[in-house]
């Protein structure tokens, strides 16, 4: 056999190979099924107050999301900023969607956690949440009048559902974030 045809065979036989082609369709339907998730994209401010062991914390919350991989992901961080203007929250997320289970996820890191959580979107926002032993932290988003609420609640079975969590947030401009000062050819 010549040195063409076994590195072709090599080629077309190689699961690693046929793994890596690129899924034209794939891509398309992952874009298409975050185009739901639009309206989060560019950049947001508002108050949020969280309630914890040592009470009512108070701050500043920002967001600023895009997408990434040619749209395929929706990257977000999240920062809140204390009254003297610190930074006293930080989280990094990334919604995609499974064309195999056809399901939505984000992928979360804040606070020394992470993990990866169903996502679901609904007619005007989405719902996700944290399994947590007994209990699951259930996050809610709406989008209505322009202003982004999201909610925390604590769900324990029996139970009912007590807030911990609750931003408000206004878009305050666009974002080329995360895409935008990649590298380039030269």
């Amino acid at each position: 056999m010549s040195g063409g045809l076994l590195a072709l065979s090599a080629l077309l036989f190689a699961p690693g190979a046929q793994a890596q082609a690129t899924d034209f369709a794939a891509i398309a339907e992952q874009k298409a099924a975050l185009k739901k998730l639009d309206w989060m994209h560019g950049e947001w401010r508002g108050p949020a107050v969280s309630q914890g062991p040592q009470g009512e914390h108070k701050i500043t919350q920002t967001e600023r999301i895009g997408t990434f991989l040619d749209g395929t992901l929706t990257v977000m961080e999240g920062k809140g900023f204390t009254p003297d203007g610190k930074v006293g929250f930080n989280a990094l997320g990334v919604m995609s969607y499974d064309t195999r289970s056809k399901s939505y996820w984000l992928t979360s890191w804040a606070l020394g956690h992470g993990g990866k959580f169903k996502l679901t979107p609904t007619n005007n926002g989405y719902v996700w949440e944290i399994p947590a032993g007994e209990m699951t932290i259930r996050y809610t988003a709406t989008l209505e009048g322009g202003v982004w609420t999201e909610v925390g609640d604590y769900i324990a079975a029996g139970k009912p559902a007590q807030r911990f969590f609750r931003m408000d947030l206004k878009r305050v401009g666009d974002s080329d974030w995360p895409a935008a000062g990649g590298t380039t050819f030269k």
